[in-house]
């Protein structure tokens, strides 16, 4: 069993790599959401990382009322957002800039066509005013979410009435929740508290953040009405955007969340209940950015909910070989035990007809070959029966036996697939094995030992020697009846030559024939034994180019999406 180890932190252009291969690889086995979202993450990263990386997006994004127009002009010093009691008052983002030089391409991209530049010193910096989050105006919301999955930095926005509203956590705060490094959150309107209040307000923000997961977010009470809190807030962005590192933080951020959102689509099915919701399960509102293509940042469930898989850098992918039961039933559904019985037969039909005696040897050739009957001498395809319903079935047991043993350490919906693969050149398995049972068998049982000449020439000189006696008897008989001189006659004891080579010859025919009977059914035994073991090495082979091959494949490419993730995620 291999453990994948996680490896030492990669680069961000490893990351991004990692992640485009994780999406493909995940291609046909997670959620077509989740996979399609990879992608564009990967895409827009590719895009922004040609843009300019020495100015710093900043998005001020917030509800209805919270005042973010009144901050952004504090901020920027200038009356440039309109601010009033009618809702909503922005309807399309506005820049303001700080050394627009070389911010054009980024703001394009952004599609800001808003823009403003200020003079001061916090050269870099695009400040932008977002539309409300919770507008009645559909364009309005899908605005802020694609400017939400786009900008560099966030500062969200929040007034004491609404802070701990569920649509801006349960929408954006949650599933940001990798985005702590780039996110601000600021306590509008403060100067409305009792100045006892702020302290416990801001507290209860934090604690409500934390449960987010963005503990440590930078939390500030501000007034944009009386200015409290808006040096520090301008102070903590001017810090940020001279570190030049609010974007590559961003895309860090972006590749961890699609990362784990495709990770978060490999859990065990028994993980999986009404009350857990997943990746799969989640209606399109309650995802971050549903309502633009690029960017949608889809609610994870960290590693510590209920059911969820194993780190990826800890998945575990077991090795997998052909077993000798998938072997066994795989023999049984080609006929292996008759191919194995067949070749046996032929070899002692083809002994005796080659080593029998010459008087009735004759005979054994009026009858079949037993391979010649199954088509399987020379090579061709076999007249094997099909396989019985019994065997296929034992075939199909044999086949998911595979399948649950490779899958059994791998997450859903990966083990599905795994055990897909297992089944996944089943169809071919017919005329493989039949193939392959002619190929191995043929080759072996066509050469003819060297003995059968030497034992066939024995026979003849047999016959051979019948027949001088009986000439010899004959002549004599002959000339006895014609009564003539006889020819001298030698003898082996009492025993005239001819009739000694006439039933010496018979005799010897038929112990010669005898013993190459007993030869040839142990050389049958033993072309059984090599013909088998030929026969379970080619469907071993078999077994493991289409059953145990696709396999490995499918948990390879499980490993490497795991180890993908795992680089994306370092």
């Amino acid at each position: 069993m291999k453990l994948l180890g996680r490896k030492a932190e990669v680069s961000l252009d490893d990351r991004l790599e990692a992640l485009a291969e994780a999406a493909d690889l995940a291609e046909g086995r997670l959620g077509q959401e989740a996979v399609d979202h990879a992608r564009a993450v990967a895409a827009r990263a590719g895009v922004r990382r040609g843009l300019s990386v020495e100015h710093t997006a900043v998005a001020l994004a917030g509800a209805t009322g919270s005042g973010k127009s009144s901050l952004f002009n504090a901020l920027s010093g200038t009356e440039l957002a309109t601010v009033g009691v009618t809702r909503p008052t922005t309807a399309k983002a506005q820049a303001a800039l700080w050394g627009a030089g070389g911010s054009g391409p980024l703001l394009d991209w952004l599609d800001v066509p808003l823009r403003h530049t200020v003079e001061g010193d916090a050269s870099g910096l695009i400040l932008l005013d977002l539309p409300d989050h919770d507008s009645i105006e559909l364009s309005h919301r899908r605005e802020v979410d694609r400017l939400v999955a786009a900008v560099d930095l966030l500062v969200w926005v929040l007034d004491p009435q609404k802070y701990a509203d569920a649509a801006v956590h349960e929408r954006y705060l949650r599933p940001l929740a990798r985005h702590r490094d780039v996110m601000v959150v600021v306590l509008n309107q403060v100067d409305r508290l009792p100045e006892r209040s702020v302290k416990r307000c801001l507290d209860d923000l934090r604690g409500l953040l934390a449960a987010d997961g963005l503990e440590g977010v930078p939390v500030l009470g501000v007034s944009a009405r009386t200015g409290e809190g808006v040096p520090e807030l301008r102070a903590l962005l001017d810090r940020q955007v001279s570190r030049r590192r609010a974007w590559s933080s961003r895309l860090a951020a972006d590749v961890a969340s699609a990362a784990a959102a495709l990770w978060a689509g490999t859990r065990p099915p028994d993980a999986l209940s009404p009350d857990t919701p997943s990746l799969h399960a989640q209606p399109p509102d309650a995802l971050s950015l549903d309502a633009q293509p690029p960017g949608a940042l889809p609610a994870v469930r960290g590693p510590e909910a209920a059911g969820a898989p194993p780190a990826p850098g800890q998945v575990a992918v077991p090795e997998i070989a052909v077993s000798r039961a998938l072997t066994r039933a795989l023999a049984r559904a080609a006929g292996v035990p008759a191919v194995v019985e067949a070749v046996a037969k032929s070899h002692r039909h083809r002994s005796i007809a080659a080593t029998g005696w010459p008087v009735t040897r004759w005979l054994r050739r009026l009858r079949p070959d037993p391979l010649r009957r199954l088509h399987l001498a020379k090579g061709a395809r076999s007249s094997l029966p099909a396989a019985t319903a019994v065997e296929v079935s034992a075939v199909d047991t044999a086949l998911r036996d595979v399948g649950a043993a490779a899958s059994a350490t791998v997450p859903e919906p990966w083990a599905t697939a795994v055990r897909h693969a297992a089944r996944s050149r089943s169809e071919e398995l017919t005329d493989a094995l039949d193939r392959t049972v002619a190929a191995a068998t043929s080759g072996r049982v066509s050469r003819a030992p060297r003995w059968w000449r030497v034992a066939g020439t024995a026979q003849w000189l047999t016959v051979a020697a019948m027949v001088a006696g009986a000439l010899w008897l004959l002549v004599r008989f002959a000339l006895d009846y014609l009564m003539l001189p006889g020819l001298p006659t030698p003898t082996v004891g009492r025993a005239p030559w001819p009739t000694v080579l006439l039933l010496g010859g018979a005799l010897a025919g038929v112990l010669i024939a005898a013993l190459c009977r007993v030869f040839a059914w142990a050389g049958g035994r033993r072309r059984a034994r090599r013909a088998a073991k030929a026969l379970r090495a080619g469907i071993e082979q078999v077994a493991g180019e289409l059953i145990v091959a696709p396999t490995r494949d499918e948990l390879a490419r499980y490993a490497g999406f795991a180890d993908r993730i795992t680089r994306a995620t370092s």
